[in-house]
């Protein structure tokens, strides 16, 4: 029997994506379709390389599908409800088929009041296909299995045929409605033989249509409609609308679909915090409660949850229970410290936040039974132990470091993407300094007499007295510097590694050298000498000297591979100046490496705007910064529909950096989610849809 490892805290297994598309169409395709339901219903469609992405949500029924074309073909339908999902995969073609979703709706409620889905209705050309596997349960369960790993034993489920349909149902493991997926062959032949099911054309240039099943049983979750999601200042971009009304839902926030559709707490907190100004009050106050509702008992930030099938399958293997009781992940160490600044952010800097601000700290929550206040208390103290070490003593043993036999921690949070550092730089230099400040200002605002004693008072007011010492001391230990010659030779070397050019790169060089901040410190304490975009995150929560702005915005802003700006967006990593083995582990095939996140531009336009509003900066520094406003935000707008995705990759061809969707060659290590939490955070910016 398979058994269920615990979780790594990785959203990421290092290992290929071994059934991503190739197709003859490797261009990508973004288009929003519109809707064909009813005026009630929410329906739009993503299509990325191979993948067409259909979602619909109307009610109680809420159902991404994704239909696969190419060589290695998949059917397969994801539900928030329960983080629950079915799925068909079918053997690899000789040659490419092609998918047509022609429609979606929900299905008519059944006998079973519990269960709830959609019928989809399809087209194959280039078949037959003969069904390889499928999966029914836990989205956790499709993820592993989607990468090569073994299903579970226990969620195994053989297929039913009858006459031209075939499918598969079962229960939930603890007995409670479970899921089912069904296909129909309405034209074309169902053909099974000898423990082999085949779907084929009735002749050989001719095609198959069929309608798809799929519902789960599942709590289903309440949809935040537009109204009550977005006011009026939200960007009018349908798309992004659309896909950030399918993530929210009054109990949580969803991080991304189809791969994450459940509550993330990093996701969470940075997308409320940069979509704040156009949310709605209650939408700001799901995604914070919910982070709150989920923080440990010494006030640590849940990272991810495990929720129904798959909370059972971590149950049977840790203690042979058959409960759905949640289990929480706590190994990451930044959302500690990002959700004192976030919650500082409503509760005490917005005006809307801080006429809501008492009755929300003293509202309940209903998963741990305590008040809000109360909860985020807790989180406070937790932070302000955790300052004491380094504040006594600040060598870089007392930073913030990952948690012992991690390699993840913070956002970066596949294996290889801290450049296998132990200290981040972010979590030190930018999250727990913010957080200290946004202690102080909750101990002045009053808003904790209701909850916090004389002494826990007195011990965060101390803690926030340290919040300057703690960021100038930590920032000096992250310095790399590296004069011209040898910043040089690793541009050519490097250049020429990834076939790019290098002459721009040389040119945006000073001749005295580049300083940069350091990617993390390995566990000696060694820089580990990677350009980041994390630097966005100081210019939105930290408080750089000029120098130092004009610096961390240099590093980002030059031209790769001297910098991380390429013509189709800002990537996220640069090794250019680290060993030529981390070169290949932070490659564009690589999930934190040479590629672009959506929303790490737009976090740095959010903290350009910020530094932007200073009235202390010399005018070189503030044309620099506007300089870089005006590249990064003509990015953004090149960037197109897929700047709702999860992710981009790219690839030098016919003299320039072409969007490549992460996912659509065999080398990507995963694939992207078409709708992402956090990639819709331009709606807060006009400007990226001017």
């Amino acid at each position: 029997m398979n058994q269920i490892p615990p979780p790594t805290g990785a959203r990421l297994p290092a290992a290929l994506g071994r059934s991503l598309r190739r197709l003859a169409l490797a261009a990508l395709l973004a288009t929003l379709v519109p809707a064909t339901a009813g005026a009630q219903a929410l329906q739009f469609r993503i299509d990325e390389g191979a993948t067409t992405n259909a979602f619909y949500q109307d009610g109680p029924v809420a159902a991404h599908v994704l239909a696969t074309s190419g060589t290695r073909p998949r059917l397969l339908v994801a539900f928030p409800a329960g983080n629950s999902g079915v799925a068909v995969w079918f053997a690899q073609t000789a040659a490419p088929v092609q998918w047509t979703l022609k429609s979606v709706r929900a299905q008519t409620p059944s006998d079973d009041k519990a269960m709830h889905g959609i019928v989809a209705e399809l087209e194959l050309r280039g078949g037959p296909l003969t069904v390889d596997k499928a999966a029914l349960g836990s989205i956790r369960v499709l993820r592993d299995v989607q990468l090569g790993q073994p299903m579970p034993a226990q969620v195994v489920t053989e297929a039913k045929v009858e006459a031209q349909r075939i499918g598969w149902a079962r229960r939930r493991l603890d007995g409670a409605p479970g899921y089912r997926i069904a296909l129909e062959v309405t034209q074309g032949r169902l053909i099974s033989q000898a423990g082999t099911i085949t779907l084929a054309p009735e002749r050989p240039d001719g095609s198959v249509r069929l309608r798809l099943l799929a519902a789960t049983g599942e709590a289903p979750l309440t949809p935040l409609s537009a109204g009550q999601l977005l006011n009026e200042k939200a960007a009018s971009d349908a798309r992004m609308r659309s896909a950030l009304q399918f993530l929210s839902y009054r109990e949580k926030f969803l991080a991304g679909s189809w791969r994450f559709d459940t509550y993330f707490g990093r996701d969470t907190l940075m997308s409320t915090r940069l979509l704040m100004p156009v949310l709605q009050p209650e939408a700001v106050e799901a995604g914070l409660g919910a982070v709150l509702a989920r923080l440990s008992p010494r006030g640590k930030v849940a990272h991810e949850e495990d929720i129904g099938e798959f909370a059972i399958l971590r149950h049977l293997a840790s203690d042979g229970a058959r409960s759905d009781a949640p289990v929480y992940d706590y190994g990451m160490i930044d959302g500690d410290y990002m959700l004192a600044p976030v919650m500082a952010a409503w509760l005490v800097e917005d005006t809307r936040g801080q006429a809501r601000a008492r009755a929300f700290l003293a509202a309940r929550n209903d998963l741990q039974r305590s008040s809000n206040g109360q909860a985020l208390l807790r989180n406070l103290l937790h932070v302000a132990r955790s300052s004491e070490a380094f504040a006594a003593a600040p060598t870089f043993d007392h930073l913030l470091a990952l948690k012992p036999g991690r390699m993840t921690g913070q956002w970066r949070d596949s294996e290889e993407g801290l450049g296998r550092g132990r200290y981040p730089f972010d979590v030190n230099v930018v999250w727990m300094p913010a957080a200290l400040r946004a202690i102080g200002a909750f101990v002045d605002s009053g808003l904790l007499d209701d909850v916090a004693s004389d002494a826990q008072r007195q011990t965060l007011r101390a803690a926030a007295a340290r919040a300057d010492a703690w960021e100038r001391q930590a920032r000096a230990l992250f310095e790399v510097r590296l004069d011209s010659a040898n910043a040089g030779a690793a541009l050519r070397d490097y250049a020429q590694q990834l076939g790019v050019p290098v002459a721009p790169a040389l040119d945006s060089l000073a001749g005295d050298g580049l300083t940069f901040p350091a990617l993390s410190l390995d566990a000696g304490g060694r820089a580990v000498p990677v350009l980041h975009s994390d630097a966005g995150f100081d210019l939105l929560f930290g408080r750089p000297d000029p120098d130092t702005l004009a610096r961390e915005v240099a590093a980002v802003m030059r031209p790769f591979p001297a910098g991380l700006v390429t013509e189709v967006g800002m990537v996220v990593a640069n090794p250019v100046f680290a060993d030529r083995a981390t070169w290949g582990r932070l490659g564009p095939q690589a999930y934190h490496g040479t590629v672009v996140w959506a929303w790490q531009q737009a976090v740095m336009l959010a903290g350009l705007r910020r530094q932007l509003a200073r009235g202390d900066l010399p005018a070189p520094v503030r044309t620099q910064l506007e300089q870089a406003q005006t590249r990064l935000l003509g990015l953004v707008k090149a960037a197109g529909q897929v700047r709702t995705s999860e992710l981009w990759s790219w690839r030098w061809a016919q003299g320039r950096y072409r969007i490549e969707p992460f996912g659509a060659q065999g080398a990507h290590e995963d694939e992207s989610n078409a709708a992402q939490l956090w990639s819709t955070v331009f709606l807060a910016d006009p400007a990226t849809h001017e």
